[in-house]
């Protein structure tokens, strides 16, 4: 008898090995982005091994993953010839294309020309990037020395009635954004974006109103590339954080440019990369070194959050009561208008979800007693924070996310009444706010929560808990 043919699929195993990536590990990566039991952890071994083709959307899940870790694309139609790259026209491309250039303002206005040419109904997938093609993207903060200013432009004067218009919009979506949500008015921010990119590509201004110009765009992208994350739109979300922080260098804005980093240290935490967010947080530290007290305080504290997730607690500990120290010093006056939100509550409350965070890991890593005693201090830090207040009061993303944190870390410790009861103060801001990121730790939650149904809490809040997660919007 003849050997049995060999079905093994060459370029997927090809690819997976250049990508660090063991069937297993596939599984669980495309698990961890996009939800647990999206698939198999076996399922990768029978596409390899078998030459099995996945039902649609696994194999765009899986170029996904790989383009991810390999810093460029491959597309569905490499890795199982004969399958459709896109549907729908879609041109899926890394978020840190054309981003490589020098930084210069000349630079700056050839990715304002990619977001023009994207025009407002923009057809392009950005992928999120990790490791070496995300520290790429922003190389300039990473060496020894910190990068000089961009052009020496003059310091802004009120010159030019459009720019007026422009800067008074900005703190008015900062504040819709915490009440409502990133996936909320993400497309009309992103077109205010692309309506300072025309402005500046215009050109004629003098230098002042560049300058102002160039603010306002760091300030507009900042805000896309959050309300992006909270959206789930990771690649999109950096894409603008990339922008941002090219205008805030071109404008010598040193606060947003540590403001922006530290917002890429908490993406990439959030997305699993603890060593990104560690880089890229210590980087926005040493960049915040001359900026507000205030500015260095929340910058402090991503990084604090960064550490918990990489397991280092007691450094978590301290820098989170550096950020406090530094808070303490904090002259209002000398405040950018965006850091508005930030108190002493506000960093404790940060710290609680990072303590919840370490907690969790401690935990499933078998040491229950060093873990629940985390929990209980993130516990007590959240308690204090904003997961109670009413639905007619502002900041109610925050009181969202925050209670979705906290009802986690009564479910590790054990404490499911307590859980189901902060779960019933967050179900009725689902209706109000759309947070995908804060909708997804409930998605967690509600998966913790069906081990343990025989809790008579947990029966009964199971149901309204999946049915409202079920109602929030695709």
């Amino acid at each position: 008898m003849g050997l049995p043919p060999d079905r093994t699929n060459q370029t997927l195993a090809a690819h997976m090995t250049e990508a660090g990536l063991t069937p297993r590990t596939l599984a669980r990566e495309i698990n961890r982005l996009f939800g647990a039991g999206t698939l198999a952890e076996t399922a990768p071994y029978h596409w390899r091994d078998a030459g099995g083709i996945p039902r649609p959307p696994l194999p765009a899940l899986t170029a996904y993953v790989i383009s991810r870790r390999l810093g460029r694309i491959v597309t569905a139609g490499e890795l199982w010839l004969g399958q459709p790259d896109s549907a729908d026209g879609t041109l899926v491309m890394a978020a840190s294309t054309g981003m490589d250039g020098p930084w210069t303002l000349a630079s700056t206005m050839l990715v304002a020309e990619d977001w023009l040419l994207g025009g407002l109904v923009d057809r392009r997938m950005f992928l999120s990037v990790s490791g070496v093609a995300l520290t790429q993207a922003v190389n300039i903060y990473l060496g020894v020395h910190l990068p000089t200013d961009g052009a020496a432009l003059p310091t802004a004067t009120p010159d030019d009635p459009l720019v007026d218009q422009i800067e008074a919009s900005v703190p008015r979506l900062q504040l819709l954004d915490d009440e409502r949500g990133g996936a909320s008015g993400l497309g009309y921010v992103g077109a205010q974006v692309r309506a300072v990119l025309l402005v500046l590509r215009d050109g004629g201004h003098t230098d002042a109103t560049t300058r102002r110009l160039l603010v306002a765009l760091a300030d507009l992208a900042q805000l896309a590339g959050w309300k992006a994350f909270d959206a789930g739109q990771q690649g999109l979300a950096q894409r603008y954080f990339f922008t941002g922080l090219r205008a805030a260098h071109d404008a010598g804005y040193r606060a947003m440019e540590a403001h922006i980093l530290a917002d890429l240290s908490f993406q990439a935490v959030s997305l699993g990369d603890a060593d990104d967010g560690l880089c890229l947080g210590d980087a926005a530290r040493r960049v915040a070194g001359r900026s507000a007290a205030s500015v260095q305080a929340s910058v402090l504290s991503r990084l604090a959050y960064a550490h918990a997730a990489a397991g280092h607690v007691e450094q978590c500990e301290r820098t989170w009561a550096e950020s406090r120290d530094q808070l303490a010093k904090r002259h209002p006056d000398r405040d950018p208008e965006w850091m508005y939100y930030l108190t002493p509550n506000h960093l404790d409350c940060q710290a609680g979800y990072a303590m919840i965070l370490a907690g969790r890991q401690v935990v499933a890593s078998g040491r229950g007693t060093d873990g629940r005693a985390l929990l209980r201090k993130g516990e007590a830090l959240l308690r204090t924070g904003a997961y109670a207040r009413r639905p007619d009061v502002p900041y109610q993303r925050r009181a969202l996310y925050e209670g979705a944190w906290l009802a986690l870390g009564y479910t590790a410790h054990g404490k499911l009444d307590d859980a189901c009861a902060v779960t019933r103060m967050a179900l009725p801001r689902l209706e109000q706010v759309r947070s995908p990121r804060s909708a997804a730790l409930l998605g967690t939650l509600a998966q913790e929560l069906r081990r343990r149904k025989r809790n008579q809490s947990v029966a009964d809040l199971l149901p309204d808990l999946e049915n409202a997660l079920a109602r929030q919007p695709a």
